[in-house]
């Protein structure tokens, strides 16, 4: 193991930048980047996920967002809608409306003074899923992403019926895991007063989404949305996609190495359903 423990850039972190949507509704994402953008912009990064910025990540993303910035990049760890400090409510997976913010948020951070203009959106699971659904849509400023653990399928080739079989034990994962995110309050440091009434919300409309997914038993539109192999055209960015041979998702390199017009790279090694560098073999 090498440690580092000097980089090229000093770095300022900030942790709670409000990123404003259209409607209105204000999410939360925590930033680093180098302490001269402001008269030197640099690329970012960003990484839009609902595991939590203040708790659920905090320490992962304190090593890993750290370097990034310390090497030239503002990296933007943004939490979804009715998730952490965002405001709104989390309804589902990938839905419409995550994958339009997605989109906004990127357009949002590419106007900034910190940012030359370019945009760049990494992931894990989640966060591997909704880079290649929003690089689908072909966001302006989008230019490159890094998917890891993911899928190009959301019916046959994930958590839910792989390959048309139900999958039990992460329905359970569904219905605990994800309400246990979900359902938890915000920061009252971060959003003030208003903390207990958007706890409130979250705790009354959080849905049960193992539930939903039982009611989609065959591959329908619910389970088309979101998945690349509907349009492989779709994307343009370049890829670089990482899987691991102990993880449910190592069909995906392949997958889109083989189907992607677009710049793409696959990387499969000895690891489990995490980033390379944090893996386990």
């Amino acid at each position: 193991m090498h440690i580092v423990t000097q980089f090229p850039k000093r770095i300022i972190e900030t942790p709670d930048l409000g990123v404003p949507m259209p409607d209105g509704c204000r999410l939360s994402a925590r930033v680093w980047m180098p302490e001269d953008t402001a008269a030197n912009p640099v690329p970012a990064i960003l990484e839009y996920i609902p595991y939590r910025k203040r708790d659920g990540t905090v320490e992962r993303d304190a090593i890993m967002h750290r370097y990034f910035a310390a090497h030239g990049y503002a990296v933007v760890r943004l939490d979804l809608r009715g998730s952490g400090e965002s405001q709104g409510i989390l309804h589902d997976e990938y839905t419409e409306t995550e994958l339009q913010d997605g989109t906004d948020a990127i357009a949002w951070i590419a106007a900034q003074d910190w940012c030359d203009g370019n945009v760049g959106m990494m992931g894990k699971s989640w966060g591997g899923f909704n880079c290649l659904q929003v690089a689908m849509r072909r966001p302006p400023a989008l230019k490159a992403i890094i998917t890891v653990c993911s899928t190009v399928d959301r019916y046959a080739d994930d958590i839910h019926y792989k390959g048309g079989c139900l999958l039990n034990d992460n329905f359970l994962w569904g219905a605990g895991q994800m309400l246990s995110y979900s359902s938890r309050p915000p920061d009252p440091g971060l959003v003030g007063d208003d903390w207990r009434a958007m706890w409130l919300e979250r705790l009354e409309t959080a849905p049960l989404l193992a539930a939903r997914w039982l009611r989609h038993q065959r591959r329908d539109d619910y389970w088309k949305h979101g998945s690349v192999c509907e349009d492989w055209g779709a994307i343009q960015a370049a890829v670089l996609s990482f899987g691991g041979w102990a993880d449910n998702y190592m069909n995906t390199v392949a997958h889109l190495v083989e189907n992607l017009n677009a710049p793409v790279k696959g990387i499969v090694g000895p690891w489990v359903h995490q980033y390379p560098h944090t893996a386990d073999p």
